[in-house]
């Protein structure tokens, strides 16, 4: 390195792994659980249109539950909380409403 391409001081981040795990892990948390609420909106939406027959619904609310379940367990391995996932988009509000919002 030339003098003047030195790593100046104060000037470095320090980055643990363990921080560095749980950023991306909530990160990919955050649009795994974003993606899982748009899917209940849009069953519940064929649901009501009647677009659906009642196997598929009991299907449907299954897999939804097992879902809901894992992101739970995800959640807790990383030592994350459904807030830690809902980002704040400023003046636009939460990224993630909440299930009693909708």
């Amino acid at each position: 390195m030339t003098a003047d391409r030195a790593p100046r001081p104060g000037r470095r981040i320090e980055v643990d792994e363990e921080s560095v795990r749980k950023s991306l892990a909530g990160l990919v948390l955050t649009i795994v659980e974003l993606l899982r609420q748009l899917m209940e909106r849009q069953a519940l939406r064929r649901v009501e249109q009647g677009g659906i027959s009642d196997e598929q619904m009991e299907k449907l609310g299954l897999t939804l539950m097992a879902l809901e379940r894992n992101m739970a367990e995800l959640r807790e391995h990383f030592g994350l909380t459904e807030d830690d996932l809902n980002l704040d988009l400023g003046p636009l509000g939460p990224l993630l409403p909440r299930d009693r919002d909708l």
